[in-house]
């Protein structure tokens, strides 16, 4: 036998030796070490539809319920509202980061004290202002009217932040938020009940909210300062409640008798502050299981309802100018937050989507066709007329002049 032959016999025999085949019950080592594969986070319970009626619910539900509270109730103690939401919300977050893990992220945040007095400070004295200013503004001005107003904040906080140099200037960008601003001025003309110690009120709130914003932005905006909302809560609402505090013990609460809260009720007062309170827990629950389309277009969509709920709770007149306004300011938001070419792909999708469910149920595509047309119809006919909505306190005379004659 020559040397090449020993030397691949001894190969053969060497590769034998290490075939598992050897030994059939010898452990198999895994490819991938099982204690370092990334565990997949638990799918949601709920459809992200829930979050989202949850979210609409409650962002409108605040709002409705402050105005009630500071308009209908006669409660016209704004600043001392605000201040007992912020107590409230401390009181909550404080038990919360005790009790549960829902401000865990906190512990990842890289909070000194030299960070909370220049940055959380000045950033929580803005937010204290835009809430004074937008609660202050539900005495004057109707939730409608307050909604059509709401629609210029991303014009504020983008000419904040070209001001400041955070953003860089772009012509494009300036004449797509200009239409927003048009549908507001139009839709301003266009108001019955316009006050303008309301107006400047609630333009007072945009301006203190945008630099918020913008403050968060510069800054707040390195990884190490990452905030849910919740967590932003923790850290905020308690500078936020003592500059309230401070605020509402010079102008407000010297003049708060116990016949005002009594005819609010106490118990009214502690769900304003729970509703106001849960709004930013439902935001944490909601963030991720959605897409910035569809939480721009849910805004819309509170926006619109809110303007239908005051007129339905309130009475409030609108105007067909306040409508055509406010629809150039909802499109233009739209366009300038989604973009074309997103507008675009949506279009096309639903545009298949709506082909392919008319082929597979023509006859419920009739339908849904022929009410859409009758409800435009209807809305065109209601616009003819000088405003929408009715008289409360007109009703309320002719019920009282019918009781009498009775």
């Amino acid at each position: 036998m020559g040397d090449s032959e020993k030397y691949n016999e001894k190969e053969r025999m060497s590769a034998d030796i290490g075939s598992p085949m050897r030994d059939t019950a010898a452990p198999m080592l895994p490819t991938v070490n099982p204690d370092v594969q990334k565990k997949e986070p638990p799918a949601s319970k709920f459809h992200p539809a829930v979050y989202v009626m949850t979210w609409i619910t409650l962002s409108s539900s605040v709002i409705l319920f402050n105005k009630w509270i500071l308009d209908t109730a006669k409660f016209h103690f704004p600043i001392t509202l605000t201040c007992w939401h912020l107590v409230f919300a401390t009181l909550m977050t404080q038990i919360m980061a005790r009790s549960t893990h829902f401000l865990d992220g906190r512990k990842s945040v890289k909070m000194t004290g030299r960070v909370y007095l220049r940055a959380i400070v000045p950033i929580g004295a803005f937010f204290s202002l835009s809430l004074m200013c937008g609660n202050m503004t539900y005495l004057y001005l109707s939730v409608a009217f307050i909604q059509m107003l709401k629609a210029t904040t991303p014009v504020a906080v983008l000419l904040l932040g070209w001001a400041m140099g955070i953003d860089k200037f772009d012509v494009k960008t300036l004449i797509n938020v200009s239409f927003i601003v048009f549908g507001i001025v139009v839709a301003s003309f266009g108001e019955i009940k316009f006050v303008l110690v309301g107006v400047l009120y609630q333009l007072g709130g945009i301006i203190f909210e945008a630099m918020r914003l913008v403050s968060i932005e510069r800054l707040l905006s390195s990884a190490e300062y990452k905030m849910d909302p919740l967590v932003s809560l923790y850290y905020f609402a308690p500078v936020c409640a003592i500059m309230n505090f401070c605020v509402a013990v010079v102008f407000e609460i010297p003049r708060i008798q116990m016949t005002d809260l009594h005819y609010v009720g106490l118990w009214a007062l502690l769900a304003n502050a729970m509703v106001a309170f849960a709004l930013n827990v439902s935001v944490v629950f909601l963030i991720g299981r959605t897409s910035g389309l569809v939480m721009t277009l849910c805004g819309v969509l509170k926006d619109i309802l809110l303007v239908a709920a005051s007129i339905a709770i309130w009475g409030t007149p609108i105007s067909a100018l306040q409508c055509f306004g406010y629809s150039i300011a909802l499109s233009g938001l739209i366009y300038y937050k989604l973009g074309a070419s997103t507008i675009k792909a949506q279009f096309s999708e639903t545009s298949r989507a709506w082909a392919e469910y008319g082929a597979n149920h023509p006859a419920m595509r009739k339908v849904i066709v022929f009410g859409a047309v009758v409800l435009f119809v209807f809305i065109v006919l209601g616009g003819l007329a000088p405003s929408v909505g009715y008289d409360s306190t007109y009703l309320q005379s002719v019920i009282k002049d019918s009781d009498k004659a009775q």
